[in-house]
């Protein structure tokens, strides 16, 4: 049998232990800034639903209820612009980073065929390829592609490490170039958000699509808009074909949300006001870092959008990593997400208020 070693890259984060125990030293305890989880409270539309719901003693559906359907479908409408969204186009996931890792796979793509990510990348993308067999490839454009038909071609905007946000024209750009070519498009989209510079736009939204769902899927968490990453609550949205396939494979493997998550799910996406609350917050947080950064001699580069700063000092990523890790700070190294990263760090600014003012106050100091 392969070993696991083998098949997959090293899981990047196991890499960074030296330089966290080093950040850990630090008199007044770590910043760590190198993983985007949530750091504030639960919603209390999730709390009161999830407790509602608790009684859950029969199994639950992979679709879901209808009810819960129908609220993913409300929510994808009006933060999408994306018109006429059935529950038949919508299914949720055990988190979207599970989806990502079997998607391929659950499609029935193997070997031969190949699944193209961007230059700098969710490194889930390339694993989940690998996973099923597939041939991989990173491009930032379809010139770059070459003359091999890809039979999926991810996006992601606003972009993790990057903070990128892609534009209509390019969105459309890349759509129209796959449906010529019969390719799914699967649009990573669960910082919409939190766009900060300009607005982010789906590819679901008329103006890229025309209206046209078919070939195109789009990826959304409640792990970054409502703080809940510890319920692994996500869903995907688009074309009903490719929705219909998946709930198959997925009912034969088992691939349950539970009720009371569920309810939590629909619960956050009827209620925009915890949203608005989370971006203030996040808003505060990377302004006063990014300054901090900047003062220290960072450039940030990108970081429009996301819950991360896109910062370099001009090195080798890693010598980056071990001056932060020298003041207590903890971030990601840049080729965590491909080479094209090799002189960049990623700074997540999810860390509460009081520890984000720690790392500005070191950074200044």
């Amino acid at each position: 049998m392969a070993r696991v070693s083998a098949r997959f890259p090293d899981f990047p984060w196991d890499t960074l232990a030296a330089a966290k125990s080093r950040a850990a030293a630090h008199p007044d305890g770590i910043v760590d800034l190198s993983i985007g989880t949530p750091v504030d409270p639960v919603p209390s539309v999730a709390r009161e639903a999830l407790t509602a719901a608790v009684d859950a003693h029969g199994y639950p559906t992979v679709a879901g209820p209808d009810e819960v359907r129908d609220a993913v479908a409300a929510w994808v409408e009006r933060a999408t612009g994306a018109a006429s969204v059935t529950r038949d186009q919508v299914l949720m996931t055990i988190g979207s980073k599970e989806l990502i890792a079997n998607l391929p796979a659950q499609l029935g793509l193997g070997e031969g065929d190949l699944v193209v990510y961007p230059e700098l990348a969710y490194p889930t993308y390339e694993v989940g390829a690998r996973y099923a067999g597939c041939d991989v490839l990173a491009a930032d454009s379809t010139l770059a592609i070459g003359p091999r038909t890809p039979a999926l071609l991810y996006l992601n905007s606003p972009a993790n490490p990057s903070g990128q946000i892609l534009g209509v024209d390019h969105l459309r750009k890349v759509v129209d170039w796959a449906r010529e070519r019969d390719v799914l498009v699967v649009s990573d989209e669960c910082y919409l958000d939190f766009a900060w510079d300009v607005p982010a736009v789906s590819v679901l939204h008329p103006d890229v699509c025309g209206g046209d769902l078919t070939g195109l899927v789009a990826l959304h968490s409640s792990s970054k808009r409502s703080n809940l990453a510890g319920y692994r609550a996500a869903f995907l949205s688009g074309d009903a074909d490719v929705v219909e396939e998946l709930l198959a494979v997925r009912k034969h493997l088992g691939f349950m949300v539970p009720t009371p998550v569920q309810q939590a799910l629909a619960a956050t996406l009827g209620d925009d006001a915890h949203v608005v609350e989370q971006r203030e917050r996040y808003a505060r947080r990377r302004l006063q870092l990014r300054a901090a950064l900047e003062a220290a001699g960072f450039t940030i580069d990108q970081s429009g959008g996301a819950l991360y700063l896109w910062a370099t000092r001009g090195e080798p990523c890693r010598a980056t990593i071990d001056w932060l890790a020298g003041r207590g700070i903890l971030a990601a190294p840049g080729e965590f997400y491909g080479p094209a990263g090799a002189q960049h760090v990623r700074i997540a600014f999810t860390a509460t208020d009081e520890r984000i003012a720690a790392a500005a106050q070191r950074l200044t100091a």
